[in-house]
């Protein structure tokens, strides 16, 4: 299978239940013989978990930073972690990828999203998945599934999140042939068929 790996992203608002449909998706490409890398950004390397913690659990990060940071993570992924998977014919689903950095940096924090954009395309050399599922939760049912917990990011108000949801929506609209957009609030089961449907038609899983 070498050379004909499978890239898959999982991006959405926090607690859209991205890290479920991650799981319900490898187990169904692991049922037909496809080995299977799970990964996720921040946090997929060694390196990558010391910038998650810094990220989202350290002290105030200023924007810019935050996003050089993030890129870091993804550059730093994509070349020990992606590429080399792919490039062995593995399917690699990873929770979040540029298109997070993108609309939590560049349309949330207000640094522009083409700015933000350049420089996360940048860190990854131009490597993007080939389908990006989109788990489309409104900011006030995120926020009651995380209930009190929360990380740096988490806990920014509402309106931060729903323009980072908005931009999600918006990337999905204007890229159809890349990206899924399923309702994160239908059960995980109806969501996962939906997933696996489109994974059918695009010839990467039975029917």
């Amino acid at each position: 299978m070498t050379g004909v790996g499978i890239f898959i992203a999982f991006e959405g608002g926090d607690g859209a239940g991205k890290s479920t449909q991650v799981a319900l998706l490898a187990d169904a490409f692991e049922h037909v013989g496809r080995e299977v890398v799970r990964t996720r950004q921040p946090g997929g390397t060694d390196l990558g978990a010391q910038i998650r913690e810094l990220l989202l659990h350290g002290d105030h990060v200023s924007p810019r930073a935050e996003a050089l940071l993030f890129a870091a993570d993804k550059a730093h992924h994509a070349d020990l972690l992606i590429r080399p998977a792919l490039t062995a014919g593995q399917v690699v689903i990873c929770d979040r990828y540029v298109d997070s950095s993108v609309a939590y940096q560049g349309a949330g924090r207000d640094l522009g999203a083409d700015e933000v954009h350049q420089i996360q395309s940048w860190a990854v050399d131009g490597l993007m998945p080939d389908l990006t599922v989109v788990v489309d939760i409104p900011a006030e049912e995120g926020r009651r599934r995380r209930g009190a917990v929360h990380d740096r990011l988490e806990a920014e108000a509402d309106d931060y999140h729903e323009a980072v949801r908005q931009h999600f929506l918006a990337m999905a609209a204007g890229h159809p042939e890349r990206y899924l957009v399923v309702d994160g609030t239908w059960p995980p089961e109806e969501i996962h068929r939906e997933i696996h449907r489109a994974c059918t038609v695009r010839g990467w899983l039975p029917a």
